[in-house]
């Protein structure tokens, strides 16, 4: 009926025309004779707000809009005891990257725990000829990397990455060392580790803690490593979920080592040195059994170094 309608809109419907900018063409009146009422244009006006309203910008599903976190102010009185310091770069870029690894895989934890009497004992005996002959002390990641580079032999798919569709299996091991500094969390990266020695690995992680010290670590120290190891055991951390160093499917948690009793094979019960050992991983590309799998075999060769010193 709109313009055709012969009965003119009423005057409350004609003001909210104008201040509309509408027109009774725009309206189905539904007064008397087709005569436009003020709810008409309402209701023309929310028909029109929600066809023709320009829409939002399209996000992908799988790209959800990034959330901006929005403070919530302080009272003056705590305001007045706050400090706002600026992220440094590096901070930035490792709060980005541990996030992303968060958003992108689907990453599990699975944990065991091992008896470190073994290593424990090897260490004991060695340590002063060892130093004296490599110059290097001898500490537990020299055992650990070699223990995952067994693992990760059997398991592939462990150091292996998602590229698009396919399955990058890397048959090399570049092992990733967290290591603390002022500046934050680094990883410096052993290159080929299996080939390497216990004494070359040790004085390879010595260096890059150095230079992680001195803040002299480059980017290529920190770039293609295959596999992750975090012991966060020497801040005292009992048990964590460590989070993966994207684009890698694992990474394996290092913890204190602490006496507690256990259950002999001959039934007895004796405090040993206990470690937890967590390894979080990519569940798109590791499945469950492959995971458990791969700490048992770190679990075997650490209660039993002649393994991977016999290369079993």
């Amino acid at each position: 009926n709109g313009a055709g309608s012969k009965m003119p809109p009423s005057p409350a419907a004609r003001k909210a025309l104008a201040e509309a900018g509408m027109s009774t063409a725009d309206v189905e009146g539904s007064g008397r004779r087709g005569q436009v009422l003020k709810h008409d244009v309402a209701a023309a006006q929310s028909s029109q707000t929600h066809t023709y309203s320009a829409p939002a910008a399209y996000v992908p599903a799988s790209a959800p809009a990034p959330v901006q976190n929005l403070r919530v102010p302080s009272s003056e009185i705590d305001a007045s005891r706050e400090e706002r310091v600026k992220m440094s770069r590096l901070r930035q870029t490792i709060a980005r990257r541990l996030k992303d690894a968060q958003n992108t895989a689907a990453v599990l934890t699975t944990f065991n725990d091992v008896d470190m009497s073994a290593v424990m004992d090897m260490r004991s005996q060695y340590k002063e000829l060892f130093e004296k002959r490599h110059g290097v002390k001898l500490g537990f990641m020299g055992f650990f990397i070699k223990a995952c580079i067994q693992a990760l032999r059997e398991i592939p798919a462990v150091n292996a990455e998602i590229d698009g569709q396919d399955i990058i299996y890397k048959n090399y091991y570049h092992i990733g060392v967290a290591v603390g500094s002022d500046k934050g969390l680094v990883v410096p990266v052993v290159r080929n580790a299996e080939t390497m020695s216990i004494a070359r690995i040790e004085g390879a992680i010595a260096e890059y803690g150095k230079r992680a010290r001195n803040g002299q670590l480059t980017i290529e120290d920190m770039q293609g490593g295959t596999f992750t190891i975090s012991n966060g055991g020497v801040y005292g951390s009992l048990l964590s979920t460590p989070i993966l160093n994207a684009p890698q499917s694992g990474i394996l948690g290092m913890h204190r080592i602490e006496q507690r009793p256990v259950v002999l094979k001959d039934g007895s019960i004796a405090a040993r040195p206990m470690m937890y050992l967590a390894l979080s991983y990519d569940h798109r590309i590791v499945d469950g059994k492959e995971a458990v799998t791969f700490l048992v075999r770190v679990k075997e060769c650490l209660e039993d170094p002649h393994r991977f010193v016999l290369d079993l």
